[in-house]
């Protein structure tokens, strides 16, 4: 049978219980340590410890193991055991010897030294009898020292008593108790007088118990009731007090009034689904209507009739003369014109036989300066050209040379004509002219790659450059091209788009509305080469698939709709403009004073639609 364990001897066992389990193993294992543990407070014995085990591990290192938290369990309590045992003993034992002590103390000072008088001798025996009296009532306290905490016990329980005999007395708790001055089991009779104050049958004033609530509800409610009495009167209060109120101003109530329910009218929800009923009909005509009309051929008509731009009133004045009339013509309108004698209606004397001319205009496209078709060289007549260029500098520099402005240069030595130049010197050091040479040759290449890295580029200029070829100049004019795409709700396709627009250096804008999204990009004529090689050639826009009205799936496309030219720039920097009708788009290119490429746009996209016959 296994012993019980307390639960401050579990965790002293529990890292004894990891070292055994270490020392027998080599290795620490948490999971043995928790199951043991388990085990020891479950009270199991060492047979159901060892079953419990060999799931674990082997049967013979679990009975071992067993067999070892087992010892340490019983060696545990018996040290516990004997340690309670000799604290107990040492307890009563010290006590006693304090007394004994004090006792030989006591003999061994009655003891004499010298020989003393018998009256020395009965004070002395009557002083140690007191003494051993004193000693004996302090030993009687120690023992009652165990029965201390009982007192106390027995004090707290007759302060409560006396507590609630008190309130009792008081009457807080005096309605809870039966009344004694009567005997039935009916209440007291409520006796008024002529003032209202309770009385009791001789006559006298009684003073009625208030309860006071206890339950939390009851304390709010009783807390309300004080509140809204409180606001009542302060309302009462400040209408008296304020005289002058403008009835203009709404004014709230502080109390939130609770929010009734609001029934819906009835014949609602029959006037909704009339509505539905005549917007589905209506629906259903249309498409009627619109098949008749493809059918009689007049649907192309029809769609270009949409294409009308909607709210534009915008009518021009028709004048009373126009100007180029009104040099000949005396009158201010054109009334009796028609008539055969309106000859004496024309001003002679502006009529001449000169022949005006109008000023022939320059065309914005032509450059201001005159282009000179630059001279193209063939290969050989380049290097001649070459030759001749250092040919004409040699002889400069040798002419200087002559004259004596430039030192003479040093012969250029070499490994191969280092005999042949230095001739004898070399003969007679030639270590010391292989360095020579060597030194020569390197300060040379030194010079060099010092002249490369000076007319090497640094990266800004490097990125300049490049910036310069990319960019055309477009002052004579900016080559336009407008693009049209299905569909444009690809991420990336719109990166792409946007990125190369950038790069290029172009202007432009996107519009995007269901089925026909417009890009118009402004710039040079290589900027619009590599720009529509991109949109039409790089891009795979069949990848994407949509949906069109009768759930078929097409092949997305991009279409070049037109590429011209215009006198100067209409946009800036390329951005996405997403438009829910095709008068707010078309409003979005207006902007820019070029509305009729959307005109142009849409209508192909209105003609591309399937008709069905």
């Amino acid at each position: 049978m296994a012993k019980y364990v307390p639960s401050k001897d579990l965790e002293e066992l529990n890292p004894r219980v990891g070292n055994i389990i270490y020392k027998l193993l080599g290795y620490s294992d948490p999971s043995l340590v928790t199951v043991i543990m388990n085990c020891i407070t479950s009270g199991h014995d060492k047979k159901r410890m060892t079953e419990k085990l060999s799931t674990l591990l082997d049967s013979d290192r679990g009975a071992k193991l067993a067999d070892r938290v087992q010892d340490l369990i019983t060696k545990s309590s018996l040290h516990k055991m004997s340690q309670n045992k000799r604290n107990m003993e040492n307890g009563d034992s010290e006590s006693k010897k304090k007394l004994r002590d004090e006792e030989n103390s006591i003999l061994n000072a009655a003891k004499p030294s010298n020989p003393l008088s018998a009256n020395q001798i009965k004070d002395m025996m009557a002083n140690a009898q007191k003494l051993i009296q004193e000693r004996k009532k302090a030993l009687n306290v120690l023992q009652g020292s165990n029965y201390k905490e009982a007192d106390d016990k027995k004090k707290k329980i007759e302060q409560l008593q006396a507590q609630i005999q008190s309130k009792i007395n008081s009457g807080v708790l005096k309605t809870f108790l039966p009344p004694k001055s009567f005997t039935s089991d009916k209440p007291a009779p409520l006796i008024l007088d002529s003032e209202g104050r309770t009385i009791d049958v001789t006559g006298k004033e009684v003073q009625l118990t208030h309860v006071v609530p206890t339950l939390k509800a009851n304390i709010r409610a009783r807390k309300r009731e004080v509140f809204s009495q409180q606001m009542h009167d302060k309302s009462s209060e400040e209408t008296t007090e304020s005289t002058f109120i403008d009835p203009r101003i709404p004014t709230k109530s502080s109390i939130r009034t609770k929010r009734a329910l609001r029934f819906h009218e009835p014949g609602k929800f029959q006037q909704l689904a009339e509505r539905m009923r005549m917007k589905f009909q209506l629906e259903k005509l249309q498409n009627e209507i619109s098949q008749i009309a493809r059918k009689t051929g007049i649907s192309s008509a029809a769609k270009l009739a949409q294409l009308a731009p909607k709210g534009e009133d915008e009518v021009e004045e028709i004048p009373d003369m126009e100007w180029w009339d009104s040099v000949i013509i005396k009158n201010e309108t054109y009334d009796n014109i028609e008539d055969e004698n309106c000859m004496h209606l024309i001003k002679e004397s502006s009529i001449t036989n000169l022949v005006e001319h109008p000023i022939q205009m320059k065309p914005p496209t032509d450059p201001l300066k005159p282009v000179f078709m630059p001279i193209f060289l063939t290969r050989a007549e380049r290097k001649k050209l070459r030759r001749q260029n250092r040919r004409e500098a040699w002889k400069e520099e040798q002419e200087k040379i002559r004259l004596g402005l430039t030192p003479p240069p040093e012969p250029k030595l070499r490994i191969s004509n280092l005999m042949r130049v230095l001739g004898t010197e070399a003969v007679q050091d030639p270590t010391k002219m292989e360095a020579h040479v060597r030194a020569q040759m390197a300060k040379r290449q030194k010079a060099h790659e010092d002249a490369n890295a000076s007319r090497k580029l640094t990266d800004d200029q490097k990125r300049e450059k490049n910036i310069r070829k990319i960019k055309e100049d477009t002052t004579l004019g900016v080559n336009v091209s407008v693009y049209r795409v299905s569909d444009l709700s690809s991420a990336s396709k719109k990166f792409k788009v946007e990125t190369n627009a950038k790069q290029l250096f172009m202007t432009g804008g996107v519009i995007m509305f269901q089925d026909c999204n417009i890009i118009v990009v402004e710039g040079g004529p290589k900027q619009q080469k590599k720009f529509k090689r991109l949109m039409l050639n790089r891009i795979k826009w069949e990848e994407d698939k949509i949906k069109t009205k009768d759930g078929e799936e097409v092949p997305n496309k991009c279409i070049l709709v037109w590429e011209g030219m215009s006198k100067q720039r209409n946009f800036g920097e390329v951005k996405f403009k997403a438009c829910a009708t095709e008068k707010l788009a078309r409003e979005q290119l207006k902007k820019h004073g070029v509305e009729q490429y959307w005109d142009l746009a849409y209508s192909k996209t209105i003609l591309d639609l399937p008709d069905d016959k």
